[in-house]
């Protein structure tokens, strides 16, 4: 399948990954797998691997309106979501918008930030809205968000509650780039200062355009279906594991999988689009019974990947 929304697509991740983000083509594709699929990404791994450097870079390609939280044990819900100011000019109470009122916000480190502010960002990226003070207000369309979380073992950190991870559509690490690649950027340094000049590649009515073409355009089988199903019955049924892949979870997996397809030219589902994603989007999704909580979520998944039969053509 061969159109110019893919086209404009793949140029992006071209661009990101050939010029500023080299080593890191799975997380780059992946973060564009969310934004199609209409979703949100969780970026985790050690501090100083180019978590922030990602998303300051889609920010900047794509074009659309940005906004930051640096998360701290101090952050307060309002200061994401906005608050009301009494204005003595006009003797009444005026709402200022916070920064989850562009179409991508970035919350840097979003584990140090208290619970119950990791829980205001829960109605927004659910439901594109948000209510402050029993007033209701529509978020701009697209909305991403990309989070960074450090390892959850590390001092100072809060471990995002089950509810808030199932809202991520995928999350996903960087690792080391390889070592000729991470030699280059120690000898160039920080590209920081080049990423605020990135042209945008992308306009919000091309993503939206985009986003409805997968919904609409990329055909998903009944058999597709019933392998996904299966795979989230087996992680259900898995013995290490207290709560499998919920219903959100799946959607989430077909979504991703039609963004898949769709960025390797096809208008169907396949299984290994399936097989492609299942990971990233499912994996974080697992909660081990209390004394396996120390076991690798990911290996698990690829477990039941190895033992649920892949469907044939």
């Amino acid at each position: 399948m061969s159109n110019p929304q893919r086209d404009a697509i793949l140029n992006a991740i071209e661009t990101v990954t050939g010029s500023y983000l080299q080593g890191k083509v799975r997380a780059v594709k992946l973060s564009f797998i969310a934004l199609l699929s209409g979703g949100h990404i969780l970026l985790e791994d050690i501090p100083g691997l180019g978590k922030t450097t990602l998303a300051l870079t889609l920010a900047g390609i794509l074009g659309l309106t940005f906004g930051r939280i640096q998360c701290t044990s101090d952050l307060l819900p309002s200061d994401i979501t906005g608050l009301s100011i009494f204005n003595r000019d006009e003797n009444r109470f005026t709402f200022i918008r916070g920064p989850i009122f562009n179409n991508i916000l970035l919350a840097d480190e979003i584990n140090r930030a208290m619970p119950k502010t990791q829980s205001a960002m829960l109605e927004a990226m659910e439901e594109r809205r948000v209510t402050v003070e029993g007033v209701t207000y529509q978020l701009p369309v697209p909305f991403l968000v990309i989070a960074t979380q450090n390892p959850t073992e590390q001092v100072g950190t809060y471990p995002l509650p089950e509810s808030q991870m199932d809202r991520f559509l995928i999350r996903t690490g960087l690792g080391y780039p390889p070592e000729e690649v991470e030699q280059a950027i120690i000898r160039h340094g920080s590209i920081r200062d080049e990423i605020r000049e990135i042209p945008p590649l992308l306009s919000a009515e091309a993503i939206l355009s985009t986003q409805r073409a997968i919904r609409d355009q990329v055909y998903l089988s009944d058999k597709i279906t019933g392998y996904i199903m299966k795979l989230i019955i087996a992680t259900r049924e898995h013995p290490l594991v207290a709560a499998g892949i919920s219903t959100r979870g799946g959607i989430n997996i077909t979504q991703a999988a039609r963004a898949h397809a769709f960025l390797d030219g096809r208008d169907y589902v396949a299984p290994e689009d399936v097989l492609a994603v299942a990971i990233p989007v499912g994996a974080h999704r697992l909660v081990c019974r209390n004394e396996n909580e120390h076991l690798d979520k990911e290996e698990i998944l690829r477990s039941v990947l190895r033992n649920v039969p892949v469907p044939l053509a």
